[in-house]
């Protein structure tokens, strides 16, 4: 049982490791996009020929020339395009703070939970099939780390796949919405209640933008787990737990 855990659990770091280099991957575009508009552009230096005199003569006539731009167009400063494609990934949200649940025979389990939250704009696909969602929706690639604290220091390793659902316009300063969806986890807790440490999640629940800027956002949010193995061995009686989590959202 000991080689089967092992190996499971090498099968979700690889798949967590690959997670990370997609989301680098997806990030980076977006990013230098954004430092490209917040870092102004410098200006050619223009070096001026010097003026050689000459025997003094008649004043020549002064030419000129229509074609060349106007002032005002030399003088604006440089933007950074907009890309001509839509933007996939929307944006990017760093959540932490506090789960609990209860454990047969061990009491009380409790973690400190880490999620980075990817968020892809989901509403172009449904656009093409005749559908316009009126608000936000977005498809969320969670992978994440928990710190256990009780019953005994543990970990918790995974990753989640959510679907995000606003109630308000997307240019609401608050925007409710609701996330819910599955995932998978190792768990290096042994409990009474799971026969494997790999496990599969749901979860359900709800919670809110504050924007702070116009890409910058406090997020809180309430959600409710789900663990079981889905009956990959008994016994699979499942464990229930509670998360609070607060944090911020970065829109691209």
């Amino acid at each position: 049982m000991k080689n089967k855990e092992l190996v499971i659990l090498l099968v979700v770091l690889s798949l967590l490791v690959a997670t990370f280099i997609f989301a680098g991957t997806v990030v980076s575009r977006p990013v230098k996009r954004f430092l490209k508009s917040v870092v102004p552009a410098e200006e050619p230096v223009t070096r001026e020929e010097p003026l050689i005199s000459k025997s003094p003569a008649a004043p020549q006539p002064r030419i000129t020339d229509f074609t060349a731009a106007p002032d005002s167009a030399k003088e604006a400063p440089a933007r950074a395009e907009k890309p001509s494609g839509k933007k996939c990934l929307a944006g990017i949200e760093f959540l932490t703070g506090f789960a609990t649940g209860h454990l047969e025979g061990k009491g009380k389990y409790s973690m400190i939970p880490f999620f980075l939250d990817l968020d892809f704009d989901i509403k172009p696909f449904f656009k093409r099939i005749g559908i316009n969602p009126p608000g936000l929706l977005q498809f969320v690639d969670e992978p994440f780390i928990s710190a256990v604290t009780d019953p005994h220091g543990n970990i918790e390793v995974g990753n989640n796949f959510l679907l995000k659902i606003g109630f308000l316009p997307e240019s609401s300063r608050i925007q409710p919405y609701f996330k819910g969806g599955a995932g998978f986890l190792y768990i290096s807790q042994h409990t009474l209640e799971q026969g494997t440490q790999f496990n599969f999640n749901e979860y359900a629940g709800f919670g809110v933008h504050i924007f702070l800027k116009k890409n910058v956002a406090f997020t809180a949010e309430y959600r409710y787990r789900h663990l079981s193995n889905s009956d990959i061995k008994q016994p699979n009686k499942g464990i229930n737990s509670g998360f609070g989590v607060c944090g911020l959202t970065y829109l691209f």
